[in-house]
């Protein structure tokens, strides 16, 4: 039996939709309050956050974490989704490329950038998802967006065409995108052909679970749950009283001796368990997300 109310790692196989992944966990689980931060796309294997229950209200603080992905890349063919699943639209020479050539344009493409999202994506526009409108043969303007790409790195295998390659990158950079723009840069064409999320901020894939394991775990009454506390942990945080408590679970504001530095902290009871995030106004603090105690409904 679990508690219904936490974080959940889950290291997602090839072919699943994020959804599908979330939907599987409401059913091992018995739990409808699921969600997941940090779209996968089917073809992605690796680390996907998920939060149960009243801790869905945390999954803000999950979405801008900074990415690492691995996997591998092949020059010489382009597809319409930029990845193995689309359909081959286009190919061009596998040049013979050095260590050198490839490290100063992968170099070219490390910070700050603006890049412009793919049609086949789970982005909306218009109220429909680009990739429906893909596949309806509709390419519509996409607006580009600010990424950051803090680390990129390129190893050659055995075969001229493939490579592996390493990315740690900000929320909502496209991998495949970033990818297929280096092989335009190196004179050809490419897609990717795998990729895995190693991790998403604190959280690592070697700490996530399979859907198969979460199953058994369950069955053998484990909580695989970790606790809400650990979707803040990079947050500033305080010990508050009973009293400060029961004003915090009325929406009053609250006066703190401690000197914090940020607009939003964590509120922690003696235990040290999460109550929520209260929120810096003036010299005060007002609770913006609270935690339910036993029975209760998440407010905020």
């Amino acid at each position: 039996m679990t508690r219904n109310n936490g974080l959940l790692l889950v290291d997602k196989s090839s072919g699943m939709t994020s959804h599908d992944v979330v939907a599987r966990v409401r059913k091992i689980l018995g739990e409808r309050r699921v969600g997941h931060a940090g779209t996968l796309d089917p073809l992605a294997t690796g680390l996907l956050v998920l939060a149960v229950g009243p801790s869905t209200r945390l999954l803000r603080f999950a979405q801008a974490e900074v990415k690492h992905y691995s996997g591998t890349f092949k020059f010489g063919v382009a597809t319409d989704s930029l990845d193995a699943d689309g359909a081959v639209i286009a190919e061009g020479p596998v040049p013979q490329l050095s260590g050198a050539e490839v490290d100063e344009v992968v170099a070219s493409m490390l910070g700050t950038q603006l890049q412009t999202p793919p049609m086949v994506s789970a982005l909306k526009v218009g109220g429909r998802r680009l990739h429906e409108l893909a596949r309806e043969g509709v390419e519509v303007e996409r607006q580009p967006r600010e990424i950051t790409v803090s680390e990129f790195r390129l190893e050659p295998t055995d075969d001229p065409a493939l490579w592996n390659f390493d990315v740690v990158c900000s929320v909502g950079t496209y991998v495949r995108v970033l990818l297929s723009d280096m092989a335009v840069a190196l004179g050809t064409v490419g897609h990717l052909t795998a990729l895995r999320r190693l991790s998403s901020g604190i959280h690592r894939v070697d700490d996530a679970v399979s859907l198969e394991g979460l199953a058994q775990r369950v069955e053998r009454g484990e909580d695989p749950l970790s606790p809400p506390a650990d979707f803040v942990a990079g947050l500033e945080r305080t010990v508050i009283d009973i009293t400060q408590e029961s004003k915090m679970r009325m929406g009053q504001r609250l006066e703190l001796a401690e000197p914090f530095v940020g607009p939003e902290i964590a509120a922690f009871d003696a235990r040290r368990n999460l109550l929520g995030i209260l929120k810096r106004r003036g010299d005060t603090w007002q609770p913006e997300l609270v935690l339910p105690a036993s029975g209760e409904p998440a407010r905020g």
